[in-house]
């Protein structure tokens, strides 16, 4: 399955990290890389994760967002899991990771509104 990895900047200057598809051992260094990069570059004040596409989450993928959040943190910079699904949310919540994560649902309107054209390329395949 092939995962996809889409950043943006929103007009408030947030940055958004979309995650599509399945994110697992295979292309979890990916995913933090994706996040990482999104912070280096676009220097936002908050960063959304938007897990709503992604299908499936494991123990690396939840490694990829903690890496993440550290890259956030160090730039002072918030960082949002938001969108997740219900399987997920309840792993984050077991785990205590919701609060860290500012976990939160809330709609693409939330966050602005992106076409797939307006997505830096950031795009990783995996198995």
């Amino acid at each position: 399955m092939e995962t996809s990895i889409l950043t943006a900047a929103a007009e408030d200057g947030a940055a958004i990290v979309a995650v599509s598809g399945e994110v697992d051992f295979s292309n979890a260094p990916e995913v933090a890389e994706g996040i990482r990069d999104a912070v280096a570059e676009f220097e936002p004040p908050v960063v959304y994760v938007d897990l709503k596409d992604a299908s499936f989450v494991d123990s690396t993928g939840l490694g990829a967002l903690i890496e993440g959040y550290h890259a956030a943190a160090e730039r002072e910079c918030r960082f949002v899991v938001v969108n997740p699904t219900r399987n997920f949310r309840r792993v984050l919540s077991v785990t205590g990771l919701n609060e860290l994560f500012g976990l939160t649902e809330i709609d693409d309107a939330s966050i602005g509104q992106f076409g797939s054209e307006q997505f830096r390329d950031s795009e990783a395949a995996g198995a």
